[in-house]
């Protein structure tokens, strides 16, 4: 691994944590329902990213494989918390 890639990736996921951190306190003091929803979607996808940067750091697949089950998982209750709280039910 080239110097300024090392140092690339150690930002990235430096950069990457801030965001979540930025996206927790959102999550915490988000004076809306909707503020939230959109606070947990930027975690999901600091942390699908975050997985990836490690994925390239440590040359395994397990992380890419952990990355793309958290953006599924994500996207799906993302999905269920907006059907929620248009409609105040996830089944119908």
């Amino acid at each position: 691994m080239t110097p300024i890639l090392f140092w690339a990736l150690k930002l990235a996921l430096l950069l990457l944590a801030v965001a979540m951190l930025c996206a927790v306190a959102r999550l915490l003091i988000g004076p809306t329902a909707q503020d939230r929803v959109m606070a947990m979607d930027c975690l999901y996808v600091n942390g699908m990213l975050m997985m990836l940067v490690l994925g390239i750091v440590y040359a395994s697949s397990v992380y890419f494989e952990a990355a793309m089950l958290i953006a599924l998982f994500g996207f799906v209750g993302s999905t269920a918390l907006a059907k929620f709280l248009l409609r105040g039910e996830v089944i119908e």
